[in-house]
This record gives C-alpha cells, structure tokens and sequence, in this order.
C-alpha cells in the first residue's frame, strides 16, 4: 500500500492496490465464514463443536482457518483452558465486535432489499433471454 502524508487520499484509492492490507483485512471480514462466524460470536462466546453447527455447513478445516484468521487480525479471541478435556472458547475482541455491527448492518440491509434484488435478477435474467445470441 502506498503511504501517502496527503489527507487527500481516499480509502477506496488504497483499496484498489492488489496487496493493500486494508483490502485483506476487508476480504477477511467479508468472507462467506467470516461474516457468518462474526454474526455468531455476537450472540456469544462458543467453543468450536458449538460454533460449526451454529454456523452450519461449513468445513472443520474452513472454520479452524476463518478464526485462526479472524484471530490473527484482532477480532477474535481464542481462550485456551488447561483442563482436561481441554476446552476452548472463542469471542469477539472489542476490535471484532466493532467489526461485527458493521457487518450486522449490512446483513440487515440486505434482508431489507432482498425483493428489489430478486426483481433487478429477473429482470436481467429477462433481458438476457431476450437478446439475439
């Protein structure tokens, strides 16, 4: 990413450069599992077993990577007790829960304008069929 002095430089700017990590740590938050497992740490703090069938469909491997990810970023903390068996619960870091709100809203939003989304498919859909190949 470019470092720039200039309070001109837009975010959307940095977001366009392939390596930014602004744009790493928005693919990480915007993931398929990461938004879901966000949205479940929300409610709560889950062990791993719990949180893969709250979150349901997803892989042992993906959900490992998403909080090993979700965790290296600061979002997600992963607590470690020493018993036996051992027990490990996940939750959200106040950086996660941050980032978790703005990734509600937009899940909101999206239950909201749903209907327009599914008229604005058919009616690309519709066109489509309808132009000469």
């Amino acid at each position: 990413m470019a470092v720039s002095t200039s309070s001109s430089t837009a975010p959307t700017e940095d977001l366009r450069e392939a390596m930014c990590p602004h744009r790493l740590v928005l693919e990480h938050v915007t993931s398929r599992w990461g938004v879901l497992v966000l949205l479940a740490l929300m409610e709560r703090s889950f062990r791993f077993s719990e949180l893969r069938r709250h979150v349901g469909r997803v892989s042992e491997k993906m959900l490992a990577q998403t909080l090993q990810t979700l965790e290296r970023d600061g979002f997600v903390h992963r607590d470690a007790k020493p018993v036996i068996p051992p027990r490990v619960d996940y939750s959200l870091t106040p950086l996660g829960r941050e980032a978790a709100e703005r990734v509600r809203a937009l899940a909101e939003w999206t239950g909201v304008r749903m209907e327009q989304v599914q008229e604005a498919r058919v009616a690309y859909d519709t066109a489509r069929e309808s132009k000469p190949a």
